[in-house]
């Protein structure tokens, strides 16, 4: 006589019963997907599995050190740019656009008040006046931008190569200046020789001649500067100018998000007047900002290509599975099994190809990032990049994008040959030898 319990079942239909529902609970596509690829077994696709792991790897390595590099390289020439020239420069509204600038009273309500308010962190004076160096056998064309006290030398921390900063004293002028490595290269200068420099009055017929020492020697990389600046104090500016003591050039401004740029500059436009002018450094230096945009150009294809090439060797990959196990699809097919289980059987095969793939591209991308960026391994010329190592910025969400923007599309390029499997006859394919 057989048993029950308190269900009212007899023994051996509740042990039917359980069986039953830990099999809906179990995911037969899934368990049957991880044996196909299972270690223990050696078949005619594991090598091309794995053929297919390594180009997924690659290509996201690929894919991540190429993004790395160009948002490496776009924030180190963007750093140095905005570093010399600020964020914002505050001047006279009119179109003039030459290094002779009309001057403006540095008493403005907004200043110094202004780097109080939110987004802002930074407002400093400057004045500027275009003039000649002239040595025995060249004559080399200069702008010397004169600074104040309230001058930020942050940016120039690791681009003084020879020398030191400029000590402005507010009650005497300094004749030092500092100076550009390439030009003092090319006028053969040394630290604390005497440079005399001519400056052109349009009112004036003959020029003005000033001697200044050089007591430092900088060096940006980017030739628009390199090629052109001189630093020294703003008074012999003013003074070569014929200005007052409170006439300026303009003021420049530093934010904190360089992101939010073009939002302050209109806030900053909006709180200097309708005198004064307020412009960004993209508007000023357009032809360097452009050509940094077109780096993403760049980027965009080597991702292309690089999804292309896995999505291409993932659909090699998924037609020599099905073509292997095409006598298993046909057991399963006369048993009962749906055309969409047997895909899905294939596509969780697929998944586990490209999800190694990703974790190997992942860690040798990331690796080699890290190694550049901390040892700069891969050196560049400066004059043709600006820079002299390979930058590197590692940023978390581009990362998980692309991780998940691979995943995602190789496995929309599997539905394609995955319907290959309601082509196959369940008879000819037990059939099949």
């Amino acid at each position: 006589m057989k048993s029950s319990s308190g269900d009212g079942l007899p023994a051996n239909d509740r042990e039917i019963v359980t069986f039953a529902q830990n099999r809906r609970k179990l995911n037969v596509e899934f368990f049957i997907a991880r044996g196909i690829l299972s270690k223990d077994k050696s078949n005619f696709s594991r090598p091309i599995i794995r053929l297919a792991i390594i180009s997924v790897a690659l290509g996201l390595a690929v894919m991540v050190l190429s993004v790395a590099v160009t948002l490496g390289f776009k924030s180190a020439i963007t750093d140095k740019v905005i570093g010399f020239g600020s964020h914002i420069q505050i001047t006279s509204f009119d179109l003039n656009r030459s290094y002779e600038t009309s001057p403006i009273s540095i008493n403005q309500p907004f200043y110094p008040r202004l780097q109080d308010s939110s987004g802002i962190r930074h407002i400093q004076v400057f004045a500027s006046k275009s003039g000649l160096i002239k040595t025995i056998d060249q004559i080399q064309g200069v702008v010397l931008k004169g600074i104040w006290t309230d001058f930020e030398w942050s940016f120039f921390k690791d681009k003084i190569v020879e020398g030191s900063f400029l000590q402005i004293d507010p009650e005497k002028i300094t004749d030092n200046i500092l100076i550009s490595r390439k030009i003092a290269n090319k006028l053969h200068f040394n630290l604390g020789d005497e440079v005399r420099v001519y400056f052109i009055n349009p009112d004036e017929m003959t020029p003005r001649g000033r001697k200044f020492i050089i007591a430092g020697v900088y060096e940006t990389g980017l030739e628009e500067f390199d090629d052109l600046y001189l630093i020294g104090d703003i008074r012999h500016v003013q003074r070569l100018n014929n200005w007052e003591s409170s006439e300026i050039s303009g003021f420049e401004v530093f934010i904190n998000n360089y992101r939010e740029m073009d939002k302050m500059t209109d806030k900053v436009y909006n709180s200097i007047g309708y005198g004064l002018n307020a412009t960004s450094i993209r508007d000023m230096y357009p032809q360097i900002f452009e050509w940094l945009d077109l780096q993403d150009m760049n980027v965009i294809i080597i991702l292309t290509l690089m999804i292309a090439v896995a999505a291409i060797n993932m659909i090699s990959t998924l037609l020599i599975l099905i073509l292997e196990k095409t006598n298993m699809i046909g057991v399963l097919k006369a048993i009962g099994a749906r055309n969409r289980t047997i895909r899905n059987i294939f596509l969780y095969n697929a998944s586990f190809i490209i999800a190694r793939g990703l974790f190997f591209g992942n860690l040798l991308g990331i690796s080699i990032a890290l190694l550049q960026k901390h040892f700069g391994l891969i050196k560049l010329d400066q004059e043709s990049y600006y820079i002299t190592a390979v930058p590197i910025q590692l940023e978390l969400i581009p990362v998980i994008l692309l991780n998940a923007g691979t995943l995602i599309l190789c496995v929309l390029f599997m539905l394609i040959p995955s319907y290959v499997i309601t082509r196959i006859s369940p008879v000819k394919a037990i059939r099949w030898d």
